[in-house]
């Protein structure tokens, strides 16, 4: 059964996107009133987008935005994202338990007369759990809904950083996997060119065989002329060389319109790889088999490549 190649349709340039590495990195900083905060997000290769998101106690409210945001700028990858806030000059009032204070103060003072130990000192006492509470200063909700609005524009940006590093790194592999596929495509015009792929080579090869049949036992001529036909058709390697044909022109087309192709071009490996263990299997010469253990290796580093593409 014939295995078709996976297609694409051919893009305007203006509608391309680049291909894209799944590792990245991207560091932005922020300010809004007296907040500064700053978000890291990296990425590095998996199977499906996966998102670890880190925000500091009172701004879990982003979760839901920040991941509905990557999904819209992702596709693949492991992507861990932090979140760091602090507010500077007047962060609030403190607050001192004074009942509690002086209760305690009693209470150690008496104990520490019956032990003849010192007198306790208000330092000491002022750090016992619950003496001092620390109350954040009032914000509005306005003011907190345009504090959450500049948090989400920074990651917006660490995003498009992110996007730029990944877009950079998968120009470089759209050059390394393009290579390959030069040396894939000039090994099956190897295999095209061998004389032994040649009908006359064939024949004589089938008819060699026939012959040292013939003389080893009495056969059915019927049956003879069955197993001759299988032979030919066994080393014939015509469709295997056609696919892989197909295989390299979709390989390109993809590379060429770019996007998330990853997953494409992995199951193009795949068809790769087995068209080329059909090759080594039904091989009639030294060369071609030769031909078929070099292009094994080519498609092992094209998919090695392809497992860090989006």
């Amino acid at each position: 059964m014939k295995r078709a190649a996976v297609t694409t349709n051919r893009v305007p340039a203006s509608a391309r996107a680049p291909l894209a590495s799944m590792t990245g990195f991207a560091r932005v900083a922020g300010s809004h009133g007296p907040w500064r905060f700053g978000w890291e997000v990296r990425a590095v290769n998996g199977k499906g987008l996966d998102l670890r998101l880190r925000l500091p106690p009172g701004f879990e409210v982003l979760e839901a935005d920040v991941r509905t945001r990557t999904g819209q700028v992702l596709t693949r990858g492991s992507v861990s994202a932090t979140l760091s806030a602090t507010r500077e000059g007047e962060t609030g009032t403190v607050r001192v338990n004074q009942g509690a204070l002086e209760a305690l103060y009693r209470t150690v003072s008496e104990s520490a007369r019956r032990l003849g130990a010192p007198a306790p000192t208000l330092d000491s006492l002022l750090a016992v759990k619950g003496m001092v509470e620390i109350a954040e200063a009032d914000e509005g909700e306005d003011e907190r809904r345009a504090l959450m609005s500049a948090m989400l524009s920074a990651f917006d940006r660490a995003l498009a950083e992110l996007g730029t590093m990944r877009a950079r790194e998968g120009e470089a592999l759209n050059a390394i996997l393009s290579e390959r596929l030069d040396a894939i495509a000039a090994l099956l015009v190897r295999a095209e060119r061998l004389p032994e792929r040649g009908v006359e080579a064939i024949k004589a090869r089938i008819a060699e065989q026939v012959r040292v049949l013939m003389e080893a036992a009495t056969l059915d001529p019927d049956r003879l002329h069955q197993e001759a036909v299988l032979a030919v058709t066994k080393a014939d390697v015509r469709e295997e060389l056609d696919r892989l044909g197909a295989h390299i022109a979709a390989a390109r087309d993809l590379l060429h319109t770019g996007g998330p192709a990853g997953r494409r071009l992995d199951f193009l490996a795949q068809e790769f790889n087995r068209e080329a263990n059909t090759l080594c299997s039904k091989s009639n010469s030294v060369a071609l088999t030769q031909i078929g253990l070099d292009l094994k290796l080519l498609v092992d580093q094209f998919r090695e490549q392809i497992q860090n593409l989006e």
